[in-house]
């Protein structure tokens, strides 16, 4: 028997589990629970608990899965998965002590070396030896990739027919939205165990992975297609790759010029600037590492006002957006100077990351969702003054557009009204409708086709679905069964960095 937690499965399960509190557990010293853990565990998470064919088990890991949840996953199992059930071979108190266990720090914590990285690296596929061109009849442009979270598998979809091309077993957890080489041949995947995953979308083969740490945040690929950053928070470092085999060219390690090591909370590609743009967790600072012609990766530092936790460009990428709380809401960083010129006022916990911006009036303006508050924010692009703050029912998570369409979709993703998608008019800036897909089950992430014709949405049930919705009359006009489908990303948008598609 063993123990195999699949991490974005297990926060899939009910909150009805055992009780797990620490005042339960009598192994006091856990000493009992770490031979149970040798016997059951090693083979796929590893003596250090650092994952293997299972997931890694630890507490920076397993931030988001509540404890019942857990135990629900060790206690039942999980069917369509290796997760076997231990109800019957471990005692209530000894799932209890389990859980406590894979959530207490560790003394010694584990490291990740260049080492590991370089022997963790597989070549699946002699990427010179396949076709160039498409071996599928399907637009190459309008491909959704699906990221199945309920089943860790992805499936691309045909944009056009919206019917499945191919489906494939992912790492578990896959973490922010996949990135693609600038001709929209290749995807680039980042698991939260840290596994990184080139895959061939012309052919349908996976090319290569390598694993760059033990906890990662997310990744992002050059504009010339040359290489691979990926941001972690366990070690706290970025770590490039070439962006042919995933082979490692360095590791930089994140540390603010006070010393203080960091975590990095965000990474992503300024195509118009040939640099990549780093926003560092426990530090003041955003890095700007460029990649033209033959660059060093030497981070130019800019200094912020507070920690800068997440962040979203304005359409020429001179200035950043960024969430901040001294701020009460967020800093403007002009990337060309290096200054934060300007606070912005944006209550709650704005999620930039998926804010999205269109043109008003003839002038670009800026919307987030908020994950703390029912409301979206607007700003002017020109001014940075709020323009207007429009009430949802429940806080957001993601917010989609097109340059063809008339609305800006928004989820209502935490709290009671979950099943709700706003439509908001992106000129009176009013909810123009409100729409409840799957009444009682979580919709959200709106992604369009490639010409803005049509959109995809998610159920996020385990008994969930795409729906596919004329972007015009609003008709649905497919709904495909899928496990919990927690992203698609539509190719042409993405390596066109289209307006209304976060970058």
């Amino acid at each position: 028997m063993r123990i195999t937690l699949s991490l974005k499965s297990l926060a899939a399960l009910s909150l009805l589990g055992l009780a797990t509190s620490a005042a339960a557990s009598t192994d006091s010293d856990f000493s009992a629970t770490e031979h149970l853990y040798q016997q059951h565990c090693t083979v796929c998470h590893g003596a250090q608990r650092i994952g293997g064919t299972g997931p890694a088990l630890l507490p920076e890991s397993l931030g988001r899965i509540k404890k019942p949840e857990a135990s629900k996953a060790i206690s039942e199992g999980r069917p369509a998965s290796q997760m076997a059930a231990f109800q019957d071979i471990l005692s209530v108190e000894q799932i209890e002590n389990m859980v406590a266990y894979l959530y207490t720090p560790i003394d010694n914590p584990p490291t990740w070396q260049d080492s590991d990285t370089r022997a963790s690296h597989r070549l699946l596929a002699d990427q010179g030896a396949l076709p160039e061109t498409p071996q599928h009849n399907a637009d190459p442009l309008n491909l959704f990739v699906v990221v199945e979270a309920g089943t860790h598998h992805v499936t691309i979809l045909d944009g056009d027919k919206f019917e499945p091309l191919t489906r494939f077993q992912s790492h578990f957890a896959l973490h922010g939205g996949p990135k693609f080489s600038p001709d929209g041949r290749f995807v680039y995947f980042a698991s939260r165990d840290g596994w990184v995953t080139k895959y061939d979308l012309h052919n349908f083969t996976m090319i290569a992975e390598t694993r760059v740490g033990l906890n990662t945040r997310n990744l992002a690929v050059s504009n010339d297609g040359r290489w691979v950053l990926a941001g972690n928070y366990l070690p706290g470092n970025l770590v490039l790759l070439n962006a042919d085999d995933l082979t490692l060219i360095k590791s930089i390690a994140t540390v603010g010029q006070d010393g203080t090591p960091s975590r990095v909370s965000a990474v992503y590609t300024a195509p118009p600037r040939d640099s990549f743009v780093v926003a560092l967790k426990d530090s003041h600072e955003v890095w700007e590492l460029s990649y033209a012609g033959t660059p060093d990766f030497i981070p130019r530092r800019i200094i912020g006002q507070d920690y800068l936790d997440d962040f979203s460009f304005t359409p020429d990428y001179r200035y950043l957006l960024a969430t901040s709380r001294k701020a009460h809401g967020g800093q403007v960083i002009d990337l060309d100077t290096g200054e934060s010129i300007t606070d912005i006022p944006l209550p709650g916990m704005p999620h930039l990351g998926s804010g999205i911006y269109w043109q008003r009036d003839g002038q670009w303006i800026f919307a987030t969702p908020n994950i703390s508050q029912g409301l979206i924010s607007v700003l002017d692009l020109k001014t940075w003054q709020l323009i207007k703050e429009i009430p949802t029912e429940g806080p957001g998570f993601f917010m989609r557009s097109h340059e063809n369409s008339k609305y800006a979709w928004t989820d209502v993703f935490f709290g009671p009204n979950q099943e709700a998608v706003h439509l908001i008019d992106k000129q009176t800036l009013e909810i123009a409708h409100t729409l409840r897909p799957m009444p009682g089950k979580n919709a959200a992430h709106v992604e369009f086709t490639n010409d803005g014709s049509h959109l995809i949405l998610s159920v996020w049930d385990t008994e969930g679905a795409l729906i596919v919705y004329d972007a015009n009359t609003l008709e649905e006009v497919k709904r495909i069964p899928m496990n919990k489908p927690s992203g698609k990303y539509n190719v042409g948008n993405k390596i066109e960095f289209a307006e209304g598609t976060s970058h």
